[in-house]
């Protein structure tokens, strides 16, 4: 079978705020999800799909395509959102769904599905690489979002990236000096950004207020200095606590801590941002959270 890999991501600025075209700065991860693919030439008009999950099975399913019928499964609700992408990849492909082959489709999601890397953006790539289609209109008709994360997976590569005016990204060097000094916590469960992005929607924001974490963005991008690097993080949670009106990360879980600490993606889960302290760990796994990485350990 022929394999096509896409990376995870984190994202590091503009949470909520790329909604509306806020400049993000993001970083691919080294765990990611493969896609392996065989196709037959034997009029069947089938689909066997296998979905592993760190290398153990956690879904199966046969589809017809020339009906789009679901023949087999053991997972109904999955199922149905495969089906449903394959779909639109059929409206986008001119090679894919087009005759009557079988095709043999298998994925392998490397990291946990709690990590918020992107377990969906990563198998929205790797379709579309392999049907040769974009991966943005793909991701628009199967899921939404900014689709920061699918250049990430498309780039594999830090990005800058915007969404307004129209989509727009570039590949950056993000390789900063005090990288040794970060590290990121994992806050033991996954958070549901439409939760968040609901509540985001729903307070009135500004242009000048968008502008002003692009220009964040570009500062922490360019920024040489661990101090500063925290103090420009610092600054970003404060402008999002006080939009949504919701206390920071380090406010509800970490206020004797003596570095910064910052929420990645959707605020209340997932992973967070903070630095090196004398018996960083011994603190963090006493406030309960044992799943800490090293720059080094989770960025590529």
């Amino acid at each position: 079978m022929v394999e096509i890999f896409s990376p995870g991501k984190l994202m590091l600025t503009s949470e909520y705020f790329a909604i509306d075209g806020a400049l993000v700065l993001a970083v691919p991860t080294k765990l990611g999800q493969e896609f392996f693919f065989e196709e037959q030439n034997d009029g069947k008009s089938l689909v066997f799909w296998e979905a592993y999950h760190q290398n153990k099975i956690w879904l199966k399913v046969i589809i017809n395509y020339e009906t789009w019928q679901i023949i087999e499964t053991n997972n109904s609700s999955n199922a149905e959102f495969i089906l449903k992408t394959l779909k639109n990849v059929q409206q986008l492909s001119d090679k894919k769904f087009t005759f009557t082959d079988t095709y043999l489709l298998k994925t392998n999601l490397q990291f946990p599905s709690d990590f918020g890397f992107g377990s969906s953006s990563t198998l929205m790539n790797n379709l579309s690489v392999w049907a040769d289609v974009d991966p943005f209109q793909l991701n628009t008709l199967s899921l939404g979002g900014s689709g920061y994360d699918i250049a990430v997976a498309k780039e594999q590569s830090a990005i800058l990236y915007q969404n307004k005016p129209e989509i727009q990204y570039k590949k950056v060097i993000f390789d900063p000096e005090f990288k040794n000094q970060l590290i990121f916590i994992h806050l033991n469960q996954k958070q549901d950004s439409r939760e968040g992005i609901n509540l985001y929607k729903s307070r009135t924001k500004s242009q000048e207020l968008v502008d002003e974490f692009s220009k964040l963005t570009h500062d922490i991008l360019l920024c040489s200095e661990l101090y500063y690097f925290s103090h420009l993080m610092t600054i970003h949670e404060q402008k999002i606590s006080q939009f949504l009106n919701i206390p920071t990360v380090k406010e509800k879980l970490f206020q004797d801590c003596p570095v910064f600490v910052k929420s990645l993606g959707a605020w209340g889960g997932d992973f967070v941002m903070s630095a090196k302290f004398r018996g960083f760990k011994d603190y963090f796994r006493g406030k309960g959270f044992t799943t800490i990485f090293e720059w080094n350990d989770i960025i590529n």
